[in-house]
């Protein structure tokens, strides 16, 4: 019933590809599968390191979690992953100051429980686009407490800077989301490269003018390189109830 297809992309301007993703239909652990998006961010090596690191020791914390709560499991893992992330850190002077955003998720039933960390986004789409997680960023902050509107947003010179990410502080605060999900409904986790580069409705369009689910994915990192591809582009697409396909392309 599950199709999925994940593919990350350097983009037009960046020397390092600093995203990470980790797409599993398979169980893991007591979860039934698993999708990860982490943007990392540090110099030289080291957001490339803090976005592998983290879903790294995710994926084996949720595979070695005896929890049975799908909440419990993602937040021990993120947690966990935060503070094994800053003992690298402080081990070593290059890797210091490095984080990475986290969006996680998993699929329960029609169910799809989501956590997220940073800027990195879960949206589903149907006839229309609608962003599950929330920003944890400048900009953000700035349109929630009113003092600037949604489209001065968009081209504010601090939108790039978040106000949580995986390494940044000793505890983590984590959004949690549950969806539940329609036939017909695709869910989309993709990096800021995606959406600094297109607008949603962009976004939406792409995905519902490509019938494949690989064309999707494809179509959008093109679009992205198009509009000027200024950072890595990371996207895992998700059709809950396809049939049972999945792909993989770095």
């Amino acid at each position: 019933m599950l199709k999925t297809f994940s593919v990350t992309d350097i983009g037009k301007q960046r020397e390092l590809n600093q995203d990470y993703v980790f797409s599993s239909e398979e169980r893991i652990g007591n979860l039934s599968n698993v999708f990860i998006v982490a943007d990392g961010m540090g110099g030289h090596n080291a957001g490339d390191y803090a976005s592998r690191f983290t879903v790294d020791t995710m994926v084996e914390e949720i595979r070695g979690s005896f929890e049975q709560s799908p909440v419990k499991i993602l937040e021990n893992a993120i947690q966990s992953a935060n503070r094994q992330l800053r003992d690298k850190a402080a081990e070593n002077p290059k890797l210091f100051g490095m984080g990475t955003t986290v969006v996680a998720a998993t699929l329960i039933g029609r169910y799809l429980q989501v956590a997220n960390v940073g800027d990195s986004r879960l949206y589903v789409i149907d006839d229309k686009i609608t962003q599950i997680t929330r920003d944890h960023s400048l900009v953000e902050e700035m349109v929630r407490m009113g003092g600037i509107d949604r489209e001065t947003a968009k081209l504010h010179l601090d939108k790039n800077i978040i106000t949580r990410a995986i390494g940044a502080t000793e505890q983590i605060d984590i959004d949690f989301f549950q969806v539940e999900l329609k036939p017909g409904d695709i869910v989309l986790m993709c990096s800021d490269g995606l959406t600094n580069m297109l607008e949603d409705e962009e976004i939406r369009m792409i995905i519902c003018g490509q019938r494949d689910i690989i064309e999707k994915a494809q179509k959008l990192v093109e679009a992205a390189n198009n509009h000027g591809g200024k950072d890595n582009i990371a996207v895992i697409l998700i059709e809950p109830f396809a049939d049972s396909t999945s792909l993989t392309e770095e």
